[in-house]
């Protein structure tokens, strides 16, 4: 039996997303908040970038964390430029995204995909939350997520691999950046 495959309409993808995101500058050295709709940075990070570009000019890298991103593109196209992009477990949080530009460095707070819209418009509105709140807030949704993931897998209780909570790591976040 013959097989025909149609690719005109396989080959066509959906408009891209507008970008969730919050320019509001807040203490700790973030200069926004970001909420996406997913962990595939190829998909996300060209979106995002697009939109900082008109408020930052041209974005030239990006620093990830590799804790929350399953795979970390080398680089990502942005209207027809390439945009770097690099991890460190070391200088980077991994609630943060940090771009880089002819203007300088600046930080955007990540609010996990998995957040439910009520919360993620809370973090992004500020309501207040001082930038270590905000991120502890996302730590503490990520950790019940892995949780959730761990008890749905079958798993029993609080299992070792998960990092301790946000009160646990006080302290121990990177130096505040300042712009000049």
């Amino acid at each position: 039996m013959p097989v025909i495959i149609d690719r005109t309409t396989s080959s066509r993808r959906a408009p891209a997303q507008p970008a969730r995101l919050s320019l509001t500058p807040a203490p700790g050295g973030l200069d926004g908040t970001w909420w996406p709709r997913s962990r595939a940075l190829t998909r996300e990070l060209p979106t995002l970038t697009a939109a900082l570009v008109e408020h930052w000019g041209r974005i030239t890298d990006v620093t990830v964390h590799p804790a929350y991103w399953p795979v970390i593109p080398h680089w990502v196209s942005v209207a027809g430029r390439t945009v770097r992009v690099g991890w460190s477990t070391q200088a980077q949080d991994p609630h943060r995204l940090t771009f880089f530009s002819v203007d300088g460095r600046r930080d955007v707070l990540v609010i996990p995909p998995e957040t439910g819209a009520d919360a993620a418009a809370q973090l992004m509105a500020g309501d207040g939350i001082d930038a270590p709140a905000r991120e502890e807030a996302a730590d503490g949704i990520d950790a019940r997520i892995r949780e959730e993931a761990w008890e749905t897998d079958g798993g029993a209780g609080r299992p070792s691999s998960l990092p301790p909570g946000p009160s646990a790591r006080q302290g121990l976040r990177p130096a505040e950046v300042r712009e000049p």
